[in-house]
């Protein structure tokens, strides 16, 4: 298996998991993002894992414009965009699929 397709299948995962816990929540309270919020930050642990993960997204979208440029990436919106509506777990693999396939592409001589 080469490691594009496994990020593909991080992808698939990082996408399930997350919205797993979260549509049922939205069943159950609808899109109330005041109590979204309250509820996030209503631990310190739970404040901790979201302040990690919106750091992390920010980080993410610095190193995903920068080193998608650098290597002439197509579709770099597409993982910004995952992050936006999912979150990390689906950016970040959907970006290095992208990179690795380029990545993987035999050099025009």
């Amino acid at each position: 298996m080469r490691l594009r397709h496994c990020y593909l299948g991080l992808c698939v995962i990082g996408a399930v998991l997350p919205y797993s816990q979260l549509i049922p929540w939205i069943a159950a309270h609808g899109l109330d993002f005041p109590l979204f919020f309250q509820e996030l930050f209503s631990t310190r642990i739970g404040g901790f894992f979201a302040i990690d993960v919106i750091v992390s997204a920010a980080v993410l979208v610095v190193f995903a414009f920068s080193e998608g440029r650098r290597l002439g990436l197509s579709f770099l919106w597409l993982p910004i965009l995952a992050t936006l509506l999912v979150g990390v777990s689906l950016g970040f693999p959907l970006f290095l699929y992208l990179r690795q396939r380029k990545l993987d592409r035999p050099a025009l001589t």
